[in-house]
């Protein structure tokens, strides 16, 4: 950084429920307990306090992880910790997903230079609605995480802090990802909007109910901008079908089929520790900026693995695929390119 230059701030955006929604009982899935969040939390802290971040901003919560955060962190640490500042934003706390948008808002207005977001495809999504173009840096700790990759906390904040430090620019440091837009035309002009990283399902139902997704026997369609036959989640089954990068060009709208009345049944794992038979009717291939029509009439939208939105019988549900529409930090890349330039040598003397 340089001599007199305003010190970078980091955000970390952790979600102290994820991975405790209703799919963890009917898949027999671990949740991540309130400890180990914090100890990823610690973990960050140190990596961002070695590339010389001495700022973070942290959303709060009331389920207990900001108490024992502030715990670990009074207590007296070795001569050699080295562990970045702390401060807490100051605003209500819902206990809802508004937490999520507020709290990535205000991180953007204060002038984060990176965010880090602990959580599912649901979380991460939260923050992009609301982060601009702030890149982000996703950990896995919800129940579907095709998003978010699965990566250690202190190599996540490694890259987090090179980048946010200045030492690695954002021609070797950032990745542009795709999303998927979905618009609800309503009878008389009226337009409601969300988006999706992952996925966009359409299902039969009529009621948004309990949020989780997880009944093959209620899915109409899904639309996914990458699908990676490794996900779990109902992007899998796109995944299984016809696999497309993350960095590669469109996406993929399939349509499913009543039981029994498909062209083939698809065994995809949509959610973890649950295999289940889906239906295909047909595939095809997504373009950026091109309106795909979606064919069924009424019912609700779940917007990576979520139901968010319905639909009635007078509504138009268009999904446009979108590149280019956000950037994550490239961990892998991040640290390639620090180890080519010798920035892990210099990183001691430049912090001390």
């Amino acid at each position: 950084m340089r001599e007199g230059a305003k010190q970078p701030l980091v955000g970390i955006v952790a979600n102290p429920v994820s991975a405790r929604n209703i799919r963890r009982v009917i898949a027999n899935a671990n949740s991540l307990q309130l400890a180990d969040r914090v100890n990823i939390v610690l973990r960050l802290l140190s990596s961002l306090a070695a590339c010389g971040i001495e700022r973070v901003s942290m959303m709060p919560d009331r389920e207990g992880l900001k108490v024992m955060l502030m715990r670990h962190l009074a207590r007296k640490q070795s001569p050699n910790a080295q562990l970045a500042t702390v401060e807490f934003l100051d605003m209500p706390v819902t206990a809802r997903v508004d937490d999520t948008f507020r709290a990535a808002r205000m991180m953007r207005e204060a002038g984060a230079t990176a965010l880090i977001v602990l959580g599912g495809d649901g979380t991460h999504r939260a923050v992009v609605r609301e982060c601009g173009d702030v890149p982000l840096a996703g950990l896995s700790t919800g129940t579907n995480n095709a998003y978010p990759e699965m990566r250690e906390a202190t190599i996540s904040g490694l890259a987090t802090g090179l980048y946010a430090s200045g030492r690695v620019d954002a021609r070797h440091a950032l990745a542009s990802n795709k999303r998927l837009d979905i618009e609800i035309r309503g009878r008389h002009g009226e337009v409601r909007r969300d988006i999706a990283l992952v996925d966009a399902v359409i299902s039969h139902e009529h009621f948004i109910g309990a949020h989780a997704l997880w009944k093959i026997d209620t899915l109409a369609a899904v639309y996914v901008s990458y699908a990676d036959p490794q996900a779990i989640g109902m992007s899998a089954i796109a995944g299984l079908l016809e696999p497309l990068g993350r960095a590669e060009a469109g996406g993929l709208a399939v349509e499913l089929a009543a039981p029994g009345k498909g062209e083939f049944d698809l065994h995809a794992p949509i959610a973890p520790g649950l295999i289940e038979p889906v239906p295909i009717a047909s595939w095809t291939r997504l373009a950026d900026g091109v309106p795909h029509r979606v064919r069924q009439r009424q019912g609700i939208v779940a917007l990576d693995g979520e139901r968010e939105l319905a639909f009635g019988p007078d509504d138009e549900v268009i999904v446009p695929l979108r590149e280019n529409a956000f950037r994550s930090i490239d961990v892998a890349a991040c640290m390639r390119h620090a180890a080519a330039s010798g920035l892990m040598c210099q990183l001691t003397r430049m912090t001390r």
